[in-house]
């Protein structure tokens, strides 16, 4: 089932573009990180996609319904990347007020606060939590309502490693539980293995799409290659590859994708010589610095 529908979306700010003819779909389940650039379009699309601004052209649907009716709010649920809220309430009392806002039950702020691992902070008062703990509480109320499209804006802004690692285990789980997941994110580490697709905005323009193996194949990087030499090994194994270079005792150098199986021969050719080595395709960083560079 598709859940969210860009059709050629546009929008213009006076002359500037800031989106154009953006054309994407997420399905049921499916996790679609969003890139680009600051002032690439990202946070347009999500307010358009939240109905919080009027389309210019094209089209937007979320499950079949026109963005910010009663159907689509109902449907969304939004975390920016600077949630605020009151610092006099406890953790509790705001997740409560806000089951409240939705018609739904407040007995069910400590089950929310309890998945996003603030069942102990629940009763102190937001103005004492850390930047992490208030993106946590933002986290909890984006969770009410059981929402079936998910907009999240740089949600591990200000998260430890361990808040990252369970806050990522959770979007698997609504993933697995049919929530499309579009996301906004700068680090670029954490979604390469956590999405199925990623979308790359440049000026307002979808420069590339798909999953990261199609993005690799489309990219078209060299992988890199690291040997590490046997004791006494550095010599022979330097001559066997004379397009590597040494730093700090292992031999590096890159070939293209294509010639990975020869590279794969040579090694397997030379293995008495080599301690270990590794083949390294190119990262999402990698990547996405190419695509946008064409782009522009």
């Amino acid at each position: 089932m598709t859940i969210l529908t860009l059709s050629g979306l546009t929008k213009r700010y006076g002359a500037q573009t800031a989106l154009d003819g953006v054309d994407l779909t997420l399905a049921a389940g499916e996790r679609v990180a969003l890139l680009g650039h600051n002032g690439a379009g990202k946070s347009t699309l999500m307010k358009l996609v939240l109905g919080l601004i009027p389309v210019d052209a094209g089209k937007v649907s979320v499950a079949g319904h026109a963005p910010g009716s009663s159907v689509a709010r109902a449907l969304t649920a939004y975390l920016p990347e600077n949630a605020a809220f009151h610092p006099a309430l406890t953790g509790r009392e705001q997740i409560r007020h806000y089951l409240r806002l939705r018609g739904d039950d407040p007995a069910k702020a400590d089950g929310l606060l309890e998945r996003v691992g603030l069942g102990d902070a629940g009763r102190r008062r937001i103005g004492t939590y850390s930047k992490g703990m208030r993106q946590r509480i933002g986290l909890a109320q984006a969770l009410i309502g059981a929402p079936r499209l998910m907009i999240l804006d740089e949600p591990t802004s200000g998260l430890d490693p361990v808040s990252r690692r369970e806050f990522y285990s959770l979007l698997d789980e609504l993933s697995a539980a049919g929530t499309a997941i579009l996301l906004s994110s700068h680090a670029l580490s954490e979604v390469e293995a956590r999405t199925d697709r990623i979308a790359i905005l440049s000026d307002g323009r979808l420069v590339a799409e798909g999953s990261l193996p199609e993005l690799r194949i489309r990219a078209a990087l060299p992988l890199t290659v690291h040997l590490r030499p046997r004791d006494g090994q550095a010599d022979q194994l330097a001559s066997a590859f004379p397009e590597a270079s040494m730093a700090n005792g292992v031999l590096s150098f890159s070939c293209p994708a294509t010639d990975k199986l020869a590279v794969m021969g040579r090694i397997s050719g030379l293995a008495p010589q080599i301690d270990d080595f590794e083949v390294l395709p190119p990262s999402l960083d990698d990547i996405y610095s190419h695509i946008s560079r064409r782009a522009a």
